[in-house]
């Protein structure tokens, strides 16, 4: 029997709906994983202690609960604590069967110590000491005394990091030029002379800044002697700089008011501060930073090649096998797997073009490369050249949506062609254009493999702007949020502790460039609204 196709649409109708039910429904599930993990990384969990059936005690956050591996007659589940103390433990999670656990309970007492080193810390407070001198001993007293003496170290600590990051670092940066100027007169053929003494000088005062800048350092840190003895919960003791510690609370004792606001406390310090731990815990501002900053050189340089691409091919170049050519070559490009932009990104950027302006303009600092290295400007053109396709197409086909009519009479009342394209077309295009660059944006925002070998690092010491001429530096090196995923959650030593944070951080990621395909859709509706009373 001969089978006849359906004499409606109403069966593909309903697949492709299907389809797209069942996307959105990943979509939504992805989206709601990474919120569900990401969001809950900053608040803070109640203290379990556990008493095991061998006499040992455990105290710790539970973090999963799954059925256990071990052969039994009933089922049986374990549990993973984090138990923190890697100091001590040398894990920061432990596996525990719960038919070897005696007792649990949530005493109000214990801390979580979050500390600069060595992660986090659950117990008590023993005694706060300064040398051999015990200034307070006991968890009420010593506890006190560190309120005490805590926001002095902060700011102790804070004026050694102002100290060793600006003048410090002005005082390098000025003697390296002195450095640059005396390469300079001796490549001239000079020796002695009053240039020579004049950069000796100066040099000798930079010297003496320096001499007086580190001694004060030593002063400081020598005000920073106070130690803190921890306890753990089996009775283990633990010394450390009270230096080390950032903040402390009693999950067990807060309400839900005080649980919030620390949340948040701890979430402003994810956005705002620095990375510690091999980026395993405090902030990621320096990736914000670092992939903002290379979506908006991307974004410019993108924008004026694509644009220009496709107005020429659409609108000057003359049709035929050649520009077909072209045009296969520009979509087959967008399917080039990222890490061949990168490739060619080191071999012709960096290499090539960096290596010819290092001979040219910056010769006193080789044979130390200054753009013939990674940098954000290079990782920045090779994310270009990789997004470029999808500029070219989206404002191609946005030029062959504007009417032949509408080109012929712009034509008709005596403008010329140019004119006819910079103040009639490309107006008519610009929502098209932007589209365009929402989709290069987005991809760039995510892309990792090209960025690894152009330029991204794990920790930059520096921003690539500064206070220093020229205030922009595209030869410095920088941080990504993808990367940065990339790094704790493949490259960690401690894989367990780091997984929060890549939920966090991932999240972060998808909130970046929600917000600039916002800003960007925003603007596209703006004009498309005023373009609205336009009949072509």
């Amino acid at each position: 029997m001969k089978r006849t196709a359906p004499k409606t649409g109403d069966p593909y109708i309903w697949l492709t709906g299907a389809s797209l039910a069942f996307c959105l429904l990943m979509v939504i599930g992805m989206i709601g994983l990474i919120l569900v993990n990401g969001l809950g990384v900053f608040w803070p969990t109640d203290l379990e202690r556990f008493t095991m059936r061998d006499g040992g005690v455990i105290l710790g956050q539970i973090k999963e609960r799954e059925p256990s591996a071990q052969q039994s007659d009933e089922r049986s589940f374990r549990i993973k604590i984090k138990r923190a103390n890697r100091d001590i433990d040398t894990a920061d999670f432990v596996w525990v069967e719960e038919k070897d656990i005696a007792e649990r309970s949530k005493p109000v007492d214990p801390l979580i110590i979050e500390r600069r080193e060595w992660g986090d810390f659950f117990g008590s407070i023993k005694a706060l000491k300064d040398g051999d001198q015990t200034l307070a001993e006991g968890p009420v007293d010593a506890l006190a005394a560190i309120v005490d003496r805590l926001p002095e170290a902060r700011r102790i600590q804070a004026l050694i990091a102002r100290i060793e990051k600006q003048e410090i670092a002005d005082i390098n940066l000025a003697q390296e030029r002195l450095r640059l100027q005396t390469a300079r007169l001796e490549r001239q053929g000079l020796a002695a002379g009053a240039d020579f003494e004049r950069i000796e000088a100066e040099n000798s005062e930079l010297q003496k800044r320096y001499d007086s800048l580190t001694s004060r350092i030593d002063e400081l840190k020598q005000q920073l002697q106070s130690t803190v003895v921890l306890a753990s919960a089996d009775g283990t003791e633990k010394e450390i700089p009270l230096s080390n510690i950032i903040r402390w609370y009693q999950p067990n004792n807060m309400g839900l008011i005080a649980k919030t606001k620390l949340y948040f406390a701890k979430l402003w310090e994810f956005v705002a501060d620095d990375p510690r731990e091999s980026n395993t815990e405090g902030g990621t501002f320096p990736a914000i930073f670092g992939t903002v900053m290379m979506v908006m050189l991307m974004t410019f340089i993108v924008t004026p090649f694509g644009v220009v691409a496709a107005v020429y091919l659409r609108e000057y170049a003359k049709q035929g096998k050649l520009v077909s050519a072209v045009r296969i070559a520009v979509n087959n490009l967008a399917g080039v797997p990222s890490i061949v932009f990168g490739v060619f990104g080191v071999g012709f950027f960096i290499y090539f073009i960096g290596g010819k302006i290092d001979k040219l303009f910056f010769s006193d600092y080789l044979p130390a490369p200054t753009l013939g290295t990674g940098g954000i400007l290079w990782a920045s053109l090779t994310l270009a050249l990789l997004t470029l396709p999808v500029v070219i197409v989206a404002t191609e086909e946005g030029l062959a949506a504007v009417p032949r009519d509408v080109r012929e009479a712009s034509l008709a009342l005596g403008a010329t062609k140019f004119e006819t394209t910079w103040h009639v077309v490309l107006p008519a295009v610009m929502p098209s254009i932007l589209t365009g660059l929402i989709l290069a944006m987005a991809r760039a925002a995510g892309e990792v493999a090209p960025l690894m070998v152009t330029g991204v690092v794990k920790l930059a010491p520096t921003l690539p702007i500064d206070s220093h001429w020229p205030y922009l530096h595209f030869d410095r090196k920088f941080m990504h949020l993808g990367f940065h995923i990339y790094d704790v959650g493949f490259q960690s030593p401690n894989v367990d502790a780091a997984r929060p944070m890549v939920f966090a951080t991932t999240l972060l990621l998808l909130t970046i460039v929600i917000v600039l395909n916002l800003a960007a859709i925003v603007l596209r509706n703006h004009l498309r609204k005023r373009q609205a009373s336009t009949a072509f």
